[in-house]
């Protein structure tokens, strides 16, 4: 006959009760050491962090301050030497009266692209500053034809602008949407050949953005090319800023909008620039 284990007392049960309780509080005292220990490791690192992200940043700024005033000075230093060149020739007293007109249109023409270069740069730096207000699209159209037409003809382009509705209008700043379809137009002009031709439709209708398709017949922007063609100061030009496709972005984003680039099937580009039409004609599509 077995006999059962003897079962521990009452003072054994309150000795293991106390060591537990004792074990429990040294732990607890350990982990609140580790974890304020955490804590003052987290802050300093976050201390650290922030600094070292402001040296970063500020070097960022640093480098590409650096990076801008160089391609200004890249951008102006060619048309700025040619203007010297030919007005050192106008200060020949020999020069002959055809001579002396050639070359002062020739520094004419580099004065003006010279204060086309300034215009595009100072704005992008200062980004698109928006003055809201309704305005009709149908003005717009016919502004951009006039400004782009002689342009076009001295390059034999035949340019094609869409007449919109009466009705249709855009939300945002109109002297900025014109400057963007400005530079998408004169780009194609530009890539388009002798013959060639360029075209501005509007679409959209029934969405809540006017969509602005500008198409060239020129050869077309090469696959390498097509993912920086946003980016400041790139051109794939001999001559340009490298700022006008970066200014159109900058203002369809100023505006909610956005831009896209793409090849046509039947040869040369295709750029679209989404803007918002008017609150009324949101709300009806």
């Amino acid at each position: 006959m077995s006999v059962p284990p003897a079962l521990p007392s009452k003072s054994a049960e309150d000795d293991e009760l106390r060591q537990a309780f004792a074990l429990f509080s040294e732990t607890s005292e350990k982990l609140a050491g580790t974890y304020l220990e955490l804590q003052a490791q987290v802050a300093r690192l976050t201390s650290e962090l922030a600094d070292a992200n402001g040296e970063l940043a500020r070097r960022e700024r640093l480098s590409a301050l650096g990076e801008m005033a160089a391609q200004v000075a890249h951008q102006l230093r060619t048309p700025l030497a040619a203007a010297l060149l030919y007005t050192g020739h106008l200060a020949r007293p020999q020069l002959a009266d055809a001579d002396r007109i050639r070359f002062a249109e020739k520094t004419l023409s580099r004065l003006r692209y010279l204060e086309r270069l300034i215009q595009d740069m100072l704005l992008f730096v200062k980004g698109a500053r928006l003055s809201e207000a309704t305005f009709p699209l149908a003005p717009l159209m016919e502004e951009l034809l006039q400004t782009l037409e002689p342009h076009a003809q001295a390059r034999q382009v035949a340019l094609n602008l869409e007449h919109p509705a009466e009705a249709m209008a855009l939300w945002g700043d109109r002297q900025a949407i014109a400057g963007a379809l400005i530079n998408l137009l004169e780009n194609a002009i530009q890539a388009s050949p002798a013959g060639g031709r360029v075209s501005l439709t509007v679409g959209g209708l029934g969405s809540p953005f006017a969509a602005f398709r500008v198409e060239d017949s020129g050869p077309g922007i090469a696959e390498t090319a097509r993912e920086r063609l946003f980016e400041p100061f790139f051109t794939t030009r001999g001559e340009g800023s490298g700022l006008g496709l970066a200014i159109v972005r900058q203002v369809a984003e100023a505006h909610g909008g956005w831009v896209e680039a793409a090849p046509r099937e039947e040869g040369g580009s295709r750029f679209t620039l989404y803007l918002p039409f008017t609150e009324r004609e949101r709300e009806h599509a």
